[in-house]
């Protein structure tokens, strides 16, 4: 059962409109996402050319940068309702808006997600920043720990306008993955293109640590990654589609497949994984 854990989905005027230009890649592609938004009967056909089985729709909370608020998880959790065993929800509450952090993010996970997402440098805040005072991310990732839902956090770079890159360095997460042992912790991105090293050593350090290869080229996994083989019990595959530059799903898989890799750790990446932190 191949699981994509990284793809973003949701309508575009949720977005900024210079954020907009930018997603939109191509004219084709751009129409393509708001088709898939608008229907998720074609996205699931589109997965299904892809032989793709699941895909995980990651939702983020962050007006500042992406325009996006808390709406969209209700639109997500509606999204999904289409075919639950094949689309995941991961929701999102921001600390920083949130007047009830516990409240907000019981209800978004009454609402069915599957995971929760914080993505610092649209957030604008570090991973660790509950040691600064922003308690409502401890609560986030206290409820996650007892309730045994994963965190994605973002790692790396962004290039969107008002991003902030200091806190991309994925670094913060050696704090989180100390205060939340029983947490399981994706490093989206494996702190692509400055910091694989940090990612690599966070990666054998902490045993609650995981990372998606979404968002690297496929055929720069093993010269950022060299030693994939004997992390992939950790590895998920994501495509990060539709991000700006990416073509779509069935590209991406094609080149992980063509890598020079096991095909233990090229099931285990693609499969086995992803079938630990959401069993079917």
């Amino acid at each position: 059962m191949i699981t994509d854990c990284h793809v973003h989905i949701q309508p575009p005027e949720m977005f900024r409109a210079e954020v907009r230009g930018k997603m939109a890649g191509t004219p084709e592609e751009f129409v393509r996402i708001a088709e898939f938004a608008a229907s998720p009967a074609r996205l699931l056909t589109y997965l299904d050319g892809c032989g793709v089985d699941r895909v995980v729709l990651i939702g983020c909370v962050a007006p500042e940068v992406m325009g996006t608020g808390p709406e969209i998880n209700p639109w997500l959790a509606k999204y999904v309702q289409t075919d639950p065993r094949r689309l995941l929800m991961c929701g999102s509450v921001n600390p920083q808006h949130s007047r009830n952090v516990e409240g907000d993010l019981r209800e978004v996970l009454a609402m069915g997600a599957r995971m929760i997402k914080i993505h610092p440098p649209h957030q604008l805040f570090a991973a660790n920043e509950y040691v600064n005072g922003l308690d409502g991310l401890a609560t986030i990732y206290r409820i996650c720990e007892a309730e045994s839902v994963p965190v994605m956090v973002h790692t790396g770079t962004s290039i969107f306008a008002g991003a902030r890159n200091k806190f991309a360095d994925p670094m913060p997460l050696d704090d989180v993955a100390v205060d939340f042992p029983n947490l399981k912790l994706i490093m989206a991105h494996g702190g692509r293109p400055l910091y694989m090293e940090t990612a690599f050593f966070l990666l054998r350090r902490h045993p609650n640590l995981y990372f998606d290869i979404s968002s690297i080229p496929p055929k720069k996994l093993l010269e950022y990654f060299p030693r994939l083989e004997q992390i992939a019990h950790r590895s998920l595959f994501g495509s990060d589609w539709a991000g700006p530059g990416l073509r779509g799903i069935e590209h991406n898989l094609a080149d992980f497949r063509a890598l020079s890799l096991s095909e233990t750790a090229k099931q285990r990446i693609l499969s086995g994984t992803a079938l630990e932190i959401w069993p079917e």
